[in-house]
């Protein structure tokens, strides 16, 4: 302890710039990765939101500028650091490919952070948050016709071959069917189809039309394809 204060006392530069260096680099990496957390949370579509990853994303950049603070030019350290990460596995699989994207956006900005690199930092994570907002505006990438599972039940007894030809003509875009399986204990048929439906057809139009040729059965449409970004 009367080895610190004597530091501070002869005025040690190198260590109090070190020092100073560090808790900007942190506190700036912090406030940008904050920035894109919140960026995270508004474009989300997924289903499995969590909270913690959230929190990983920023404890991720303001470890990382921490290690390039400790690193700086010392390669021997830099290797050791390699291989102390090389024994981490992760326990999880990513849900989303994007969660891994919004890993390394976090920690890229940790590390300009970490460097020295501030106004760098600064403009590459708002450069790369509008790029990712407008994406999310324009829906790039999406599909303009959803890809949906249709299940239709029929009396056992009852031909449905070319049963809803004239249905899904009027209704369906495209269709196959994919599986025929027995249910109730053999005495219903349940079809499986892959669909696609025509521009502004509604759900409750092409069911209504199906229970008509079914007996008015169990129907049910399902989406497959669940876009996450």
């Amino acid at each position: 302890m009367d080895q610190f204060f004597h530091i501070i006392r002869n005025n040690d530069l190198t260590t109090s710039v070190t020092i100073i260096d560090g808790f900007f680099a942190i506190f700036l990496s912090f406030i940008l990765v904050l920035i894109i957390t919140q960026l995270y949370k508004y474009t989300y579509k997924g289903t499995r939101y969590s909270q913690s990853f959230v929190h990983t994303i920023i404890i991720m950049g303001i470890v990382v500028s921490i290690i390039m603070i400790v690193i700086g030019n010392n390669i021997a350290v830099a290797f050791g650091l390699v291989g102390s990460f090389s024994i981490i596995r992760f326990r999880s699989a990513m849900s989303d490919p994007k969660d891994i994207a919004f890993i390394f956006f976090g920690m890229a900005a940790g590390i300009a952070c970490g460097l020295g690199f501030y106004l760098l930092a600064i403009t590459f994570t708002i450069s790369l948050s509008a790029l990712i907002y407008l994406l999310y505006v324009v829906d790039y990438g999406a599909k303009k016709m959803e890809t949906r599972t249709l299940k239709i039940t029929v009396p056992e007894n009852l031909q449905y071959d070319g049963l809803f030809d004239e249905v899904f003509q009027k209704f369906i875009e495209t269709y196959s069917l994919a599986r025929v399986q027995t249910t109730n204990l053999g005495t219903m048929i349940q079809l499986e189809y892959t669909i696609v439906t025509k521009a502004n057809v509604k759900d409750k139009e092409l069911i209504d039309a199906i229970r008509e040729k079914n007996a008015n059965l169990n129907v049910s449409l399902n989406y497959t394809n669940y876009s996450n970004y």
